[in-house]
């Protein structure tokens, strides 16, 4: 199961979301965001999901990853569809009752809504990382935020332990999977039994890791110590970013579509 979870990967590529500055990339992605949130209707949503699926067409990835980055949130998605059903109450009379339960036309439309936007959020995240490496990802973070080093942010060392997160969650993941693996070969019980019980059968999993994940990190601080590395203070790159004719082209088009969904906005209501 926990292979299934691909927070974090990247999957190299020659497309055109793969081909773009990871600086407008980053921004675009801001811009869908909010587009996601100023969607009042359904019809909005459907704008956006028609955007963020046309760019997985394009970026090459697969639907099957793009699956694979929903499955994580499952538990969230359910659990924040049951509140809206449950606790949203509408004007009319209630669809089905039960004691002090009672389920509204309203409840079910807006769990409906928040469950194919938080869909959409997570696609639409999913697609960033997918497409671009931590260490591009990296210089994009540390370029949009140059402006805060003329009020002393530390901007390298913030942009440097956001990538390192992201890109050790796979290790994390994939070391998390060795340990299960290991302690079920040892007759460790870990999938049967009551909440209690699991949250027990979690302690001989979570320590390993917590062991294997410092000591990871203590190996990092020493292979940057060994190649002498002092933060980005005249820190040079390999690559360069720099904008294109693509990046404003995508820009436009993202635009466009974030005006759409306002248009619909103002239809619609």
């Amino acid at each position: 199961m926990l292979k299934d979870i691909t927070i974090g990967q990247f999957f190299p590529g020659h497309s055109v979301i793969h081909r773009m500055d990871s600086r407008f990339k980053i921004v675009l992605e801001i811009i869908y965001v909010v587009m996601l949130f100023a969607a009042s209707n359904f019809y909005g949503l459907g704008i956006s999901a028609v955007f963020i699926f046309t760019a997985f067409a394009v970026s090459g990835i697969s639907f099957k990853m793009m699956i694979k980055s929903i499955k994580p949130i499952l538990p969230i998605i359910l659990f924040t569809a049951v509140l809206n059903i449950l606790f949203v109450k509408g004007e009319g009379e209630p669809l089905a009752s039960f004691w002090i339960i009672e389920i509204y036309y309203e409840g079910i439309e807006i769990s409906a809504f928040m469950i194919v936007r938080i869909i959409l959020l997570i696609v639409g995240m999913s697609l960033l990382t997918y497409t671009t490496s931590p260490i591009v990802l990296t210089d994009a973070i540390e370029s949009l935020m140059s402006p805060l080093k003329k009020i002393k942010f530390p901007v390298h060392e913030l942009a440097m332990m956001m990538t390192i997160a992201l890109r050790f969650i796979p290790t994390l993941i994939e070391e998390t999977d060795k340990i299960m693996m290991a302690q079920k070969a040892r007759g460790a019980n870990l999938d049967s039994g009551g909440l209690l019980k699991r949250a027990k059968s979690l302690v001989p999993i979570l320590i390993p890791l917590f062991v294997s994940a410092f000591k990871r990190a203590n190996e990092l601080a020493t292979a940057m110590e060994c190649r002498c590395y002092r933060g980005g203070d005249g820190r040079t790159r390999l690559r360069t970013l720099k904008a294109t004719k693509l990046d404003f082209f995508m820009t436009g088009i993202t635009l466009c579509v974030f005006g759409f969904v306002i248009v619909n906005n103002i239809v619609f209501g």
